[in-house]
């Protein structure tokens, strides 16, 4: 059947207004996730380099892992209790100006980990660094709904989050010829750790002051076809994906009181398990089963599972993009992490727990890029902002409970190979809660309405 001028004319229209988006969504890409993929950098390595500094800190301030690993747990209290007011405050005043504002305080904030002298010492200050940092991921990835509808998201938390590898890697690299450094001025090598690693964040929010813009419609870079298409496509995203249980919710707390956002929570939780049990403890696990290498060395093994992850963490986020599936997703990576960490703990083979350390770090970094792609499903636009951060905040009690709970089997058990099971537990567990997540195929967005 031969089609009328009128609807073929009319096809030609969309398909030629969806064209005209995708080249706006690029140009706003190439803006914005560059940048921010800089500023994640800068605030993982603040996170992480801790775990490097461990390295010769430890027995120089005479620290058991228990005590170690109860400076990340303080971290992660502080970074939980702040992450709503923060991402509150956000949304009330913009990201240009908190994100800058926070970029700072937490630059000053890592730099002065150097003068720590005893464990509570160390607390206090890991405990400040988690209060000033606490607001950045949660923020961003509200920032994010603000200029991408749900059906680009997945690419652009994989481009922006693949920052979390690339740190880990880079950083393993460079923290351990930094730990070379020892003596020099008379510092110590994890002192100079904290000094080079910090005051970069604190440069770079004094840029963010000048780059970011909060909303499409204050962004010079963009004419008023551009403007006009993004806010339609992020109309129509957010009509489409708001679900009847949440509009018709009474307030915004029984929103985030809702089975479906308690499950995200849980989700978020066996996740982040094994992404801080990566962050926190990957140097000292690759030097538990390379124990003749010099910290040089042990960055650079330990920079091979972020190469691995990068990889994953971008093909992911394009095929699920392309086929508009999340569900599957992201449990199939969060099973292949606990393949990894079983394969890891079950080997005594240096090289075959090396490959079990890169499943473990390339599924379950490929999972969170698909899984932050997926909260606002079950959420109304009035409660995204607290929502986020909320599942944010329970979920990284992960990352409070891991360092004290691998830290307290290490010393028990004199290995890692509990806490390598412990996470796979863990990660099968989440997987199973995954599969009951009110996860649906994105639509594209409609912009020639």
């Amino acid at each position: 059947m031969t089609r009328s001028p009128i609807v073929s004319a009319a096809t030609s229209a969309v398909a030629g207004a969806q064209d005209r988006y995708q080249q706006v969504c690029k140009k706003v890409s190439k803006r914005l996730i560059g940048f921010l993929f800089v500023c994640f950098v800068l605030s993982f390595l603040d996170r992480i380099n801790i775990g490097f500094a461990g390295l010769t800190m430890m027995s120089d301030l005479g620290l058991s892992g228990t005590q170690f690993g109860l400076a990340s747990t303080f971290f992660y209290i502080a970074y939980i209790a702040c992450g709503i007011p923060s991402n509150m405050a956000l949304a009330r005043i913009g990201a240009r100006r908190w994100i800058g504002s926070l970029m700072i305080a937490w630059g000053v904030a890592s730099t002065c980990t150097l003068f720590a002298t005893d464990a509570t010492s160390l607390y206090l200050l890991r405990i400040l660094v988690g209060v000033t940092e606490a607001g950045f991921l949660p923020g961003v990835l509200l920032y994010l709904t603000f200029w991408f509808p749900a059906a680009y998201r997945a690419r652009a938390n994989a481009l922006f989050m693949i920052a979390m590898p690339f740190t880990a890697g880079f950083s393993a690299a460079l923290s351990g010829l930094i730990l070379g450094l020892d003596g020099v001025w008379g510092l110590k090598g994890w002192q100079w750790l904290f000094l080079l690693e910090g005051l970069p964040s604190v440069l770079m929010g004094c840029v963010v002051f000048g780059y970011l813009d909060d909303r499409p419609q204050q962004a010079k870079w963009l004419d008023n076809e551009e403007k006009m298409l993004v806010q339609k496509a992020l109309d129509a995203d957010r009509q489409a994906s708001t679900p009847a249980a949440a509009q018709n919710a009474r307030s915004v707390l029984a929103e985030l009181t809702s089975p479906h956002i308690l499950l995200f929570c849980l989700v978020y939780f066996c996740l982040v398990n094994t992404l801080a049990m990566i962050a926190v403890w990957t140097p000292l696990i690759v030097k538990s089963f390379n124990t003749a290498s010099s910290n040089a060395s042990i960055g650079l093994l330990a920079a091979i599972p972020q190469i691995c992850t990068i990889i994953l963490m971008i093909v992911w986020g394009l095929h699920s993009d392309r086929t508009r599936e999340r569900r599957w997703h992201l449990v199939l990576p969060m099973l292949l992490a606990a393949a990894g960490w079983l394969l890891t703990a079950l080997s005594s083979v240096p090289t075959v727990q090396l490959v079990g350390v890169c499943l473990a770090a390339s599924g379950s970094y490929s999972a969170m890029s698909i899984f932050w792609t997926t909260p606002d499903q079950a959420l109304s636009f009035r409660a995204r902002a607290v929502g986020i951060a909320l599942i944010n905040a329970v979920g990284n009690i992960g990352s409070a409970v891991n360092p004290l709970v691998v830290g307290w089997l290490k010393d028990l058990t004199l290995s890692f190979g509990s806490g390598f099971v412990y996470a796979a537990v863990l990660m099968i567990l989440g997987a199973l809660l995954a599969l009951r997540l009110p996860i649906a195929a994105p639509a594209m967005p409609e912009t020639s309405r």
